[in-house]
């Protein structure tokens, strides 16, 4: 049964499905989300650069445009998706209230269409008939086109939110979508707008302009992000890595590794990659604010890597003679999966330890335990043994890369 309250008007971007049934006709045009999105676009295209030629905002029109551009962001990748959809951590309920309201503004739908089908597009990645927006079907299709039709699949199959159901803050914005997406954006901008005597600035800028820029900037996820990137952790799926799309989407253009670590709460990793969202999850523990972040351990990420190395490697060699120094290339390969499999042996081995002393061992004297302290600092000398054989793989890759070219 679906739950109660209206269908939103714009479906968010992870709600429907196409069919690719050969001789299929076209389902018909949904006619909300294709209104919304041409309203949301027309004034921007047509009457926004007329203002900006007879007129000057004042600075005021954009410091909120941003602030409110940021607030919508933020709380679609924090609150929507790493919250709700992934459930990478535990968040206060003045929090996930800021959150309801601020990604409703967004317009994307409530937390619970959006997230539900978030988890439909992680369980069938790139999929053309379970995968609400396939990148293999094209840009344009994975960008907006697939939001434009009513395609089979477009219900939420409620099977997979059985936690989204049960949160009354995820109940209460569903049921009263409409009066979060239009009350927050009509109010918010019309009182700024009187507030600062700029109505049609704060209209056009803060109102039409934000909303546009919001909703591309989170369609370019389903398409650039599959389209264009790096591929370091797995080329099971289409999602690439990418700091440009990083920078626009609030942290979530490291869309590789997330599609294979997605509970993590965090998708820029490293210290130098930008993932604003991931600061705000982290900050808003230390106030008290959010609990249990999730992080996957070292070991696995330079595991995942070092596998994904071999994978290439082996590919590249198949098609290859094995004669010369591609033979020799072949066998540092070979000695090198024999030391990778040696590190991923004593990885089980200690994980098997670490498990069979929790088990006889209160909690309170485990944390404490002298043996406990011998596990971790086995743990970063097995972390350290996979970086530095990240780094021989990456020579013998180069290496193998110019002899590729020169046979």
């Amino acid at each position: 049964m679906r739950p109660a309250g209206p269908k939103p008007i714009i479906a968010n971007t992870d709600t429907l499905m196409p069919s690719t049934a050969p001789g299929a006709t076209k389902p018909p045009i949904n006619w909300p989300a294709t209104l919304m999105l041409s309203l949301t676009a027309l004034p921007v295209v047509a009457a926004l650069p007329v203002y900006l030629w007879f007129a000057d905002p004042t600075p005021w029109v954009w410091f909120w445009a941003g602030l409110l551009l940021a607030a919508n962001g933020m709380s679609i990748t924090a609150g929507y998706h790493r919250l709700w959809a992934h459930r990478a951590y535990k968040a206060h309920p003045a929090l996930k209230w800021l959150f309801a309201f601020f990604g409703g503004m967004a317009v994307q739908n409530s937390i619970l269409i959006w997230a539900t089908n978030h988890r439909q597009h992680h369980a069938h990645v790139d999929d053309d008939h379970r995968d609400p927006y396939s990148a293999s079907r094209g840009f344009w299709y994975s960008h907006i086109g697939w939001m434009l039709r009513n395609y089979p699949g477009a219900e939420p199959d409620y099977s997979r939110a059985r936690d989204l159901l049960d949160d009354p803050i995820v109940a209460f914005q569903h049921k009263h979508y409409l009066w979060f997406a239009f009350g927050s954006n009509i109010g918010v901008v019309l009182l700024l707008g009187a507030l600062f005597g700029d109505m049609l600035g704060f209209v056009l800028i803060a109102g039409f302009a934000r909303l546009f820029v919001s909703h591309h900037f989170t369609f370019f996820i389903n398409s650039l992000a599959h389209i264009w990137g790096r591929q370091p952790y797995t080329r099971t799926n289409s999602a690439r890595d990418n700091d440009f799309l990083a920078f626009l989407t609030w942290g979530e253009g490291y869309h590789n590794y997330h599609h294979i670590f997605q509970a993590d709460y965090r998708n820029g990793i490293r210290w130098w990659q930008f993932d604003p969202t991931k600061w705000l999850i982290a900050t808003a523990a230390r106030l008290g604010l959010a609990s249990d972040l999730r992080r996957v351990p070292e070991f696995k990420i330079r595991r995942q890597i070092v596998s994904e190395q071999f994978e290439r490697a082996r590919a590249a060699l198949e098609t290859q003679p094995a004669h010369g120094r591609l033979a020799e290339l072949r066998t540092h390969l070979d000695e090198e999966w024999q030391q990778f499999s040696h590190t991923l042996a004593e990885w089980t081995a200690l994980r098997s330890k670490e498990l069979d002393s929790a088990k006889q061992q209160l909690r309170e004297r485990w944390e404490a335990s002298e043996f406990k302290r011998e596990l971790r600092a086995l743990e970063r000398a097995l972390e350290e043994a996979l970086r530095e054989q990240q780094w021989r793989m990456q020579a013998l890759s180069r290496q193998l890369g110019r002899q590729l070219v020169a046979a």
